[in-house]
Formats: structure tokens, C-alpha cells, sequence
């Protein structure tokens, strides 16, 4: 008879990381699945130190990320990497979630509860095809960005938030011939927008060819694109989920379920707090006390 987990946890981010972690911790039976290689989230693609974080001085992203694995394996939880949740169904007692190797070959697991932790994605270029990619167009914050050469070429970054703002001074600074900003309109912290200057930086409306490279009619070597984020959590359309009008899903603060009874989702698919690792991982903790309470008094 196939397994019934506690917990079918999808993303091994921060958000979901700490969920499958407390429930092990609380003596429940969670499975951890990520679509990569690795635990950690976007901290993966983070080489920077995230002072932001009171307890790790000086540790960068991706240190973050390779402790979150540790702390997880240590916890004894069962892992499935390279693995997407492709579909979602409800079953007698919980749901059925379908499970898709990086093989292509599919199976099927069981559990009383789902928690979605599947995170966000950077946004690409509107009126383009999701995932559509073009030479010398990088999409989004992450290695790809830090390991670039940019001495004595010509860059445009687009967007008008932190990122693009922190990335346009990142690039000023390692040797790039020209650097462009494009912004719509201008949402980043005054911190940034200061540092920035307005040499460079361009406000309002642009047209931007990424097959050309051109930017308003004028060719660029790199174009950065830093658009913010949008949720992944497609597999979960078929539940009907409740959801704002940026597309994350709606969830009770107190305990992080959804609108469909024992389905949570935790962290920055649900943007229920202000985006960061601290406030995800106490998404977990809370969605992880939230199903031990409710199995707890389903055994009374």
C-alpha cells in the first residue's frame, strides 16, 4: 500500500526547508520535493553576503542555502531532488500529487496534507513567451549576472526596482564602456536611487527589441532585465486555490492554509510577509504547527 505522508511539501526553500524541518522535529513524516539539484532556494544563485540576516554575518547566500540542506538531511527528512510536482489531485484522506524525475519517468505519492513552497520566478520580457531566451539577454538577479564580463561593453539594465537599481551601480563598477538604466517608473529604496545618480538613468516609456539587443532603437552588448517576480505554483491550478491579482495564493496569517482545507502554502508564492530568508522560514514554522495541531486534535 503506497505511503501517507503528513506532509507532501513542495520546494526545498527556505519556506518549505523549515516546514519539513519542524514537522520531522515534531515526530511527523514529511517528503521534501524540489525540482533541483539542491535545497537552499534562490539562495543558490546568491554568491553575496546577505548581512541582512542578524544571526550570520559576513554568510553569503549560497552558504545560507548549502546549511539549509544540511540542517534538512541532519533532521532525517525524506528527500526527492531533481523532481517537479507536476499535478495535484484530491484523494481519499489528502491529496495525490504526481511526481516527475528529471528522467521523465512519473510516480505518485500520498499525503494527508500539501504545502506549497514552490517560491517565485524572475518575470521576462512581457508580450514574450514564458522562458523565452534570447543571446546576450540575462533574465533576473543570480550567478549569471556576477560571473559576466562587462569590461568595455555597452549595457542597458531595465527595470525600476532594488534590483535594477543595485545591479546598474554592479555593472558601473566592473569596467563596462556605457550603462544604460531604463525604468518605467521608479520603485526602488531612496538608498539605491541615490547611490545610482541620475547620469544614465533613464525614466518612463521604452521599446525594447531583445532579439536586435536594442533598447529605444539604440544596441547594447547586454541587456539585463530585472522585472521583479511572479509565483510558480502552476501544478496547483487545478485546485482552484484562492489567489490575488499578482497570482499568489491567498492564506490565513495564523496558520498559512489556503482556501482548500489541508492545503498550505508558505513563503514568497504566498507573499505573506515582506520577502526575505528569516520571514520564510517562519512561514514554515508556521504552516509545521498549524498540521500538528490539526492532527492532534483529529486524534482526540
Amino acid at each position: 500500500m503506497q505511503q501517507m505522508h503528513d506532509a507532501v511539501i513542495v520546494g526545498g526553500g527556505p519556506a518549505g526547508a523549515s516546514c519539513a524541518l519542524w514537522l520531522a522535529r515534531l515526530g511527523l513524516s514529511p517528503l521534501l520535493v524540489e525540482a533541483s539539484a539542491r535545497l537552499g532556494g534562490l539562495g543558490n544563485d546568491n554568491p553575496f553576503a546577505d548581512d541582512w540576516i542578524a544571526v550570520l554575518p559576513g554568510v553569503t547566500g549560497q552558504q545560507v542555502a548549502a546549511n539549509i540542506d544540511t540542517s534538512v538531511r541532519a533532521a532525517g527528512v525524506p528527500l526527492r531532488l531533481e523532481t517537479r510536482v507536476t499535478g495535484v489531485l484530491p484523494c481519499k484522506g489528502g491529496i495525490q500529487a504526481t511526481l516527475t524525475g528529471s528522467d521523465g519517468g512519473q510516480t505518485q505519492v500520498r499525503g494527508r496534507t500539501l504545502v506549497i513552497a514552490s517560491g517565485v520566478r524572475a518575470k521576462g520580457l512581457p508580450d514574450h513567451p514564458p522562458g523565452a531566451s534570447w543571446p546576450g539577454v540575462l533574465i533576473g538577479p543570480g550567478s549569471p549576472i556576477v560571473a559576466q564580463d562587462y569590461s568595455g561593453l555597452s549595457v542597458a539594465v531595465l527595470g525600476g526596482g532594488d534590483n535594477a537599481f543595485e545591479n546598474y551601480v554592479y555593472v558601473r563598477n566592473r569596467g563596462a564602456r556605457a550603462v544604460h538604466l531604463y525604468a518605467r517608473s521608479v520603485r526602488a529604496q531612496q538608498q539605491w536611487v541615490t547611490r545610482a545618480g541620475r547620469e544614465g538613468v533613464r525614466i518612463g516609456p521604452y521599446q525594447v527589441d531583445p532579439a536586435r539587443r536594442s533598447v529605444d532603437g539604440q544596441q547594447y552588448d547586454l541587456i539585463l532585465v530585472f522585472y521583479g517576480w511572479e509565483p510558480q505554483a502552476a501544478f496547483a491550478d487545478g485546485l482552484r486555490l484562492a489567489r490575488d491579482d499578482r497570482g499568489y495564493i491567498r492564506t490565513d496569517f495564523a496558520t498559512a492554509e489556503t482556501s482548500v482545507p489541508d492545503i498550505y502554502a508558505v513563503g514568497e508564492v504566498a507573499h505573506r510577509m515582506h520577502p526575505c530568508v528569516v520571514t520564510s522560514m517562519a512561514d514554515g514554522v508556521v504552516a509545521a504547527k498549524a498540521i500538528q495541531r490539526r492532527w492532534e486534535r483529529a486524534g482526540e
